[in-house]
């Protein structure tokens, strides 16, 4: 009979009751929203009541948090359960290292490995640490960590050479990839589907086609992985770059068959995407249908990928019937959606149209955003109204992203109007920008205050403060803004 873990105990899983699965932790988590703020909330209420939870909920809980990217929440969940006398697996603590490195940094999961007991230290764990390596692009412990689990004749999965080619692909050596595979076929280590994935795509960067078909074919030939939805939905992606498409509606096809039983929401958005790659309209449309079907609650994330493939098509009256379908029955407004129409808008030069969806989001409770301000920005670049479109940057930079962090405008948009203030000689406009741009960066680039010299310089201002603001900022300047200083720092 079935026996759960609470903090210590066992209890019968079948006694629980129905009260107590519906009261499950991960829905007191999320009963105010999946914010990290809401969630942190609610997890510091629940940690400081004395309600007690299964194992089972805990992990689970931890999955959902994870797959939320609610790193901080789930660490701390991880450590107060801990706490609390609930027993940690090994698998328990891989993940609760793989939280400590997203949290408190590299250097941290270090420290957590190095504490664990030798009988903690296997396959899992360090297969923790060498992701962590992995996704910080640090190659060469990434490397020496691989080397020292060979020799300690550590038993390894696929994984661990997963993270590697996951590297090797992000660090632009996808060359690397196929002597990694080699390694795991002597090693008798059986590829994943992931594995068949990341190769296909390495041949893919070196434009290899054909290796990528060989690729499918030996996956076939194996038999002991299927190919799934996300392996063709990989090779339709491949063809599709390469301008390969009637090839890519051919993997589409497969996709579509196996996903007919499972209806995986993200493979009805890969063949929306990549049918909209091959510019076919009436199959998008088709996709679309059978999402709706699958999922009559959809989501957003569906309809911004929707309304993008059809404003990629220029299918724009098709893209506001959707907004539209999804505007009058939305539960909470996502400016994200608006922003994609606002964009079309913009970019067809229809500026009152997008105003007036900007007001019409602002009044459903979804204020613009840092995206919002950087699109009417882009379209007074175009139209050659720089104060409007510094005003909707100064806009951006005072938001700031979503996550909290600083919005820095594109380094091509800095360069647009540093030029323009340079060209018109307009030191005020220049200076006013510099500002916004500080509360965006503490380092604004060499470049831009050798803009800002050559600015002063033209218009024939002077400012006997330069040379102390590039001492201060640590600027080296080149020769010929060095000579334009003498004129410029005079009292």
């Amino acid at each position: 009979m079935a026996m759960l873990q609470r903090f210590g105990r066992t209890k019968n899983i079948e006694k629980r009751s129905k009260k107590h699965l519906e009261e499950a932790l991960y829905h007191r988590l999320f009963k105010q929203g999946s914010s990290e703020v809401s969630v942190r909330q609610q997890l510091n209420q629940f940690l400081k009541s004395s309600k007690r939870v299964f194992k089972w909920e805990v992990g689970d809980t931890l999955r959902k948090l994870r797959d939320r990217n609610l790193y901080y929440p789930a660490l701390k969940l991880s450590e107060f359960m801990e706490k609390r006398g609930i027993n940690k697996t090994i698998s328990d603590q891989a993940i609760h290292l793989d939280l400590v490195a997203k949290t408190r940094g590299i250097e941290a999961a270090e420290n957590y490995f190095v504490d664990l007991p030798e009988t903690s230290k296997n396959h899992l764990t360090y297969g923790a640490l060498l992701n962590c390596y992995c996704k910080e692009l640090n190659t060469e412990k990434a490397e020496a960590l691989m080397e020292k689990m060979k020799e300690l004749n550590i038993d390894v999965t696929s994984m661990p050479y997963n993270s590697l080619m996951t590297l090797y692909t992000k660090i632009g050596q996808p060359e690397k990839i196929p002597t990694i595979i080699q390694a795991m076929k002597a090693d008798s280590i059986m590829p994943d589907s992931y594995t068949y994935n990341v190769w296909m795509r390495a041949l893919a960067a070196v434009n290899d086609i054909s290796g990528v078909e060989r690729v499918i074919e030996e996956m076939k030939r194996d038999g002991r992985v299927a190919a799934d939805w996300t392996t063709y939905s990989n090779l339709a992606s491949i063809y599709a770059d390469a301008g390969l498409f009637e090839k890519t509606e051919k993997a589409l096809k497969e996709l579509e068959k196996r996903n007919t039983r499972r209806r995986v929401l993200p493979a009805y958005q890969f063949l929306i995407t990549l049918y909209g790659k091959t510019g076919n309209l009436l199959e998008v449309y088709r996709i679309w249908r059978s999402l709706r079907l699958a999922f009559p609650k959809t989501a957003n994330i569906s309809y911004l990928n929707m309304i993008q493939v059809l404003i990629n098509l220029k299918d724009l009256p098709g893209a506001e019937k959707c907004f539209r379908e999804w505007e009058s029955s939305c539960p909470t407004y996502d400016i994200r959606i608006a922003n994609a129409l606002i964009r079309a808008y913009a970019k067809e030069g229809l500026l009152e149209k997008a105003e007036e969806l900007k007001e019409r989001a602002r009044r459903r409770g979804a204020k613009p955003n840092a995206k919002t301000w950087d699109i009417f920005s882009d379209y007074y670049l175009k139209t050659g109204d720089m104060k409007l479109a510094v005003d909707c940057l100064a806009n951006a930079v005072d938001i700031g992203r979503g996550d909290g962090g600083k919005w820095v405008p594109s380094s091509e948009t800095v360069k647009t109007l540093m030029g323009h203030f340079e060209q018109e000689k307009d030191v005020d406009g220049a200076e006013r920008f510099m500002e916004i741009l500080k509360k965006a960066e503490d380092d604004v680039g060499v470049e831009v205050f050798e803009s800002l010299i050559r600015t002063y310089a033209a218009a024939g201002r002077t400012s006997p403060s330069m040379h102390h603001r590039l001492k201060m900022e640590k600027m080296e300047v080149s020769e010929a803004s060095k000579k334009l200083l003498g004129a410029i720092c005079v009292e």
